[in-house]
């Protein structure tokens, strides 16, 4: 079952194929090393998005190491507990202005915009 990626309008980079890409490929010289994973937020120039028969048939030079990561095991958006981390932040962001906002001395009277304040 594949996970269902949304219309990017991006094909696959390989030429005289005109199929929708799914997959990145990139490459880091240096390490030899490539990375095949889902597709691309961007599309990045030294990138390839590839469909999936091109994705699944892509050899590398000997030697090199390939990391394939599924696009299945990828979670997309925040986790529950970074969900609740946030819910308690916004939480206690909430309380410390509800006591910032306190009047720390009562008020004389008010009108409009101008208020007197009690003189210490």
């Amino acid at each position: 079952m594949r996970n269902p990626q949304p219309r990017t309008g991006r094909v696959c980079s390989r030429a005289g194929c005109r199929r929708i890409a799914e997959q990145t490929l990139t490459y880091v010289y240096a390490d030899s090393t490539a990375v095949l994973g889902p597709l691309a937020t961007f599309a990045e120039p030294h990138a390839y998005d590839l469909c999936l028969e091109h994705a699944e048939r892509t050899t590398l030079p000997l030697g090199w190491t390939v990391i394939k990561q599924d696009p299945i095991s990828v979670t997309s958006g925040p986790t529950d507990d970074d969900l609740m981390a946030i819910a308690d932040a916004v939480r206690e962001a909430g309380v410390s202005r509800a006591v910032e906002k306190a009047p720390l001395a009562p008020e004389l009277g008010r009108r409009g915009h101008l208020r007197a304040l009690p003189s210490n």
